[in-house]
């Protein structure tokens, strides 16, 4: 953190930058290990004159399917469901204090800016059609922690500096993710930067997770035989007690 902020006042302080915006992030991995309990990422930079900053952080998109539950004759079955192309795995955003009031509505969608803004793509299905079950897409994404429930705020120092920070839950998807940094000046996007972001697992938790999900059958039969192995440890020290 404190290298970070030294990093930040070295940007603010370049008499000689020629960028309206500098940008960067604290760190361009987040590894997921074993006992991963999420983690905070620090974004900081420099502007070279007053303005609106707004950040928006995407995961890698996946298509991903709502279905609507209906009571039948008891039970309750799948009854529609919509699929949905390219939903980013991780959506969070951040912005100066009342920067949503003062942007144009062309704006805000055009950056995305917003959940209610996502350009969420149903196939086989009109916008009307597909409303529930966006809401209802949105909805449990929020739940999960992937869709962050609010704008984080980013803090301006005098004028020219400004930090903000986005939490990654201990679910966060792995894949590489896009961090976009905008510098709006009356209403108009004056610069852009957009830094990749790795999310990656490291460690015996990544081979586990490799194997659980692409070798699935060697996984199953590993499973089976430290189970039949602890069943007979446990069997063999009660009976030697």
């Amino acid at each position: 953190m404190a290298s970070a902020l030294l990093a930040l006042f070295a940007l603010g302080g370049r008499g000689d930058a020629q960028e309206p915006l500098l940008a960067d992030l604290s760190n361009h991995l987040i590894a997921v290990t074993t006992g991963f309990t999420g983690a905070e990422l620090l974004l900081f930079g420099a502007i070279e004159q007053p303005g609106d900053i707004a950040l928006v952080v995407r995961g890698p998109p996946t298509p991903m399917t709502v279905r609507r539950k209906e009571r039948f004759v008891g039970v309750w079955v799948n009854e529609a469901s919509v699929r949905f192309k390219d939903v980013p795995s991780f959506y969070g955003i951040a912005a100066t204090e009342g920067f949503v009031e003062r942007a144009p509505p062309a704006l805000l969608r055009s950056m995305q800016f917003g959940v209610d803004n996502l350009r969420l793509i149903a196939e086989d299905r009109n916008t009307a059609e597909a409303g529930p079950f966006r809401a209802a897409l949105v909805r449990r994404m929020k739940q999960d922690g992937l869709f962050g429930a609010g704008i984080e705020p980013v803090t301006v120092l005098a004028d020219r500096l400004f930090r903000t920070s986005v939490w990654f839950p201990s679910n966060v998807p792995t894949g590489i993710y896009s961090v976009e940094v905008y510098f709006i000046v009356d209403g108009d996007i004056a610069s852009a930067q957009t830094t990749p972001l790795s999310v990656s697992r490291l460690g015996i938790g990544a081979e586990v997770f490799y194997l659980a999900h692409r070798q699935a059958i060697i996984y199953g039969l590993v499973a089976i035989l430290m189970a039949g192995s602890a069943g007979w440890l446990a069997g063999f020290i009660f009976r030697k007690g």
